[in-house]
């Protein structure tokens, strides 16, 4: 609220531009947005298919640090395509377990990848017979193709060798030659040749993929079919050359339609999908829904925290805990633990008294009691809220324990653990950690009253297991470092089945637009849907401590906050109504979900 009456009795002219140039130089924000459009087109998750037989590989790390950097696409591009470890996971295919067919293997991935991401071209139509949707050949394919094997592939129609060699070649050729003696040097050719300026068809779809995303239509449509014919060649071309002609420079196209009047009309809406599509006329941006990461970033921001941990925390602190556990076996295979209590135990040495001060974090999946020395120190009942203590006058120079009382909640076997970290600042600035490792011990019997002293005899109990963080990501709250209260941004999160819910795609494959149209299973999520239902309950009751019982204040601040705007005088009466003199958790919820659910927040106007 406080940014739109800034903006509003702003005088300035440039206001405008000014505002737009501070969002994209906000770097953080920038790349944590835009993340989630590039992780679809360029197929990088944090787990899916291929990452047990380590047949894929995440581009997380290099296309956050591109980003933020603002790296030109000519630099984005020749990376991908003559790659390091960081970023070889966008050529690198999925080796699929068993036997496969020739149009998917790991080679034929990666051009079929360029081929739709990069070109705007159907590679896959092509890599089984002779496409039926463009002039491409299966001798095409399998030649561009050829460029990420070891040695020219065999030419299969149908899944069936044909006895013919493929040669060497870019699907454009007349652009130069990708022919050498190893793959090193043809995907180095190749990310030369795919850069050059007289390969327009790169920047052209980009430039139209940019387009379609800030408008909502592409110039053509669809996105991965460059090949037909744009609504306006003219502004697809100039726009294109715009880019070409500021370095290749992503931010400066961004800006260049943001402060276009074409992205400034009114928004438009359209009845059918098929009238975005034949006989097209532009009228203005279209009306969009928001996109999952949008609306789970929203209610973060507003309303409650929706993800606590993430798959990727480019801000982390360095802290190599591990989640462990007793090590459950059923005879001698290892097993997800069963539901029960587990303790735990770990002794150390302090070689010095002075200690300035000393501080803990513990999560565990379910619940802990944690012991210093025999003494309580602190409980907790839920994984994502780290468990903070100060236990400067705890230790002592010489032997110390740490005791640990774990609780496997539940029914039935599922992950447990144990996250633990100590840091210990003395006098003299020196620093002593230590953290949840496999070097502690643990047994699934009930121990001796004493269990938790630093004198207790644990010699029968086992070293504990490492259960990885697979089930659990990365909390952002586990660290020493002061900060304010946590968002977890959706783009950083792993698959969650709320997010796919509404419509963010598994990324097996390039996904260059998600699909716009409402689902029951959307529907069904908003209306009834237990995680979401637990996500507002929780916003409720921050909402009621922060803003007490005024009905009035919650009304007004939740239209602000979420719509921009001062509830009118109709729907002040209905909610202030709703809310009561008294209001509690349920009737707060409910306001909050209604506007929620509104088509004035769900959708992009």
């Amino acid at each position: 609220p406080t940014a739109i009456d800034t903006f509003i009795n702003d005088t300035n002219p440039k206001k405008r531009i000014l505002l737009i140039d501070t969002l994209l130089n906000d770097s953080e924000n920038y790349t944590q947005h835009w993340l989630s459009f590039w992780n679809d087109l360029l197929r990088n998750d944090y787990s899916g298919t291929g990452f047990i037989t380590r047949g894929r590989s995440q581009i997380t790390e290099w296309l956050y640090t591109t980003l933020k950097n603002n790296n030109s696409y000519d630099q984005i591009v020749s990376e991908l395509l003559n790659p390091d470890k960081k970023s070889e996971g966008f050529i690198k295919g999925i080796q699929w377990r068993g036997v496969v067919n020739a149009s998917q293997r790991t080679e034929m991935q990666a051009a079929q990848n360029i081929g739709q991401s990069l070109l705007g071209v159907n590679v896959k139509c092509a890599s089984c017979h002779n496409s039926f949707v463009s002039n491409l050949t299966l001798e095409q394919a399998y030649s561009f193709a050829s460029i990420f094997a070891k040695e020219p592939l065999e030419l299969n129609r149908c899944d069936k060798p044909i006895g013919k060699i493929a040669k060497v070649n870019f699907l454009y050729p007349e652009l130069g030659s990708v022919e050498a003696e190893t793959l090193k040097e043809r995907l180095l050719k190749l990310s030369e040749v795919m850069v050059r300026r007289e390969n327009g068809r790169l920047y052209r779809t980009i430039t139209n993929r940019i387009w379609e995303r800030l408008i909502g239509r592409g110039i053509v449509e669809s996105v991965d079919e460059m090949d037909n014919t744009p609504w306006n060649t003219e502004l697809l071309d100039w726009l294109a050359a715009d880019f070409i002609d500021s370095g290749t420079d992503l931010k400066h196209m961004i800006k260049r339609i943001m402060t276009s009047k074409a992205y400034q009309l009114p928004t438009v809406s359209y009845k059918t999908q098929e009238e975005l599509k034949q006989n097209y006329v532009f009228k203005g941006p279209v009306v969009r829904r928001l996109s999952a990461e949008q609306f789970s970033d929203a209610i973060s921001q507003v309303i409650a925290p929706v993800y606590l941990a993430v798959a990727y925390n480019p801000n982390e602190e360095k802290i190599p805990a591990l989640r462990i556990w007793h090590h459950e076996k059923d005879l001698t295979n290892t097993v997800l633990p069963l539901p029960g209590k587990r303790y735990f135990r770990k002794v150390f040495q302090l070689s010095k008294a002075n200690i300035q001060q000393a501080s803990v974090l513990i999560s565990a999946d379910d619940a802990y009691t944690l012991f210093i020395n025999g003494k309580q120190v602190g409980t907790g009942n839920n994984w994502t809220n780290v468990g903070k203590y100060d236990i400067t006058n705890l230790l002592t120079k010489g032997d110390n324990s740490i005791a640990i009382e774990g609780n496997n909640k539940g029914k039935i076997y599922n992950p447990a653990s144990i996250l633990f970290a100590m840091k210990v600042l003395f006098d003299d600035d020196k620093t002593f950690n230590l953290y949840s490792d496999n070097t502690w011990k643990s047994t699934n019997k009930t121990p001796k009253e004493n269990w938790t002293n630093l004198n207790f005899d644990d010699s029968t109990w086992k070293p504990v297991r490492n259960y990885g963080t697979n089930n659990w990501g990365k909390l952002l709250d586990f660290t020493f470092k002061k900060q304010e209260e946590t968002v977890a941004r959706a783009s950083l999160v792993k698959q969650h089945p709320f997010l796919k819910a509404l419509g963010r795609p598994n990324r097996e494959i390039v996904v260059s637009k998600r699909e716009e149209q409402a689902t029951l299973l959307q529907a069904l999520e908003l209306t009834n849907g237990a995680f979401f239902n637990g996500v507002l309950e929780q916003g409720a009751k921050k909402w009621l401590n922060k803003y007490g019982s005024d009905s009035h204040l919650i009304t007004e601040t939740l239209y602000l906050k979420l719509l921009g705007r001062h509830p009118s005088s109709d729907e002040k009466k209905i909610l202030i109504s709703s809310l009561g003199n008294q209001p509690n958790i349920e009737q707060v919820q409910d306001v909050i979900w209604s506007v929620l659910i509104s088509p004035e927040f769900q959708f992009i106007n």
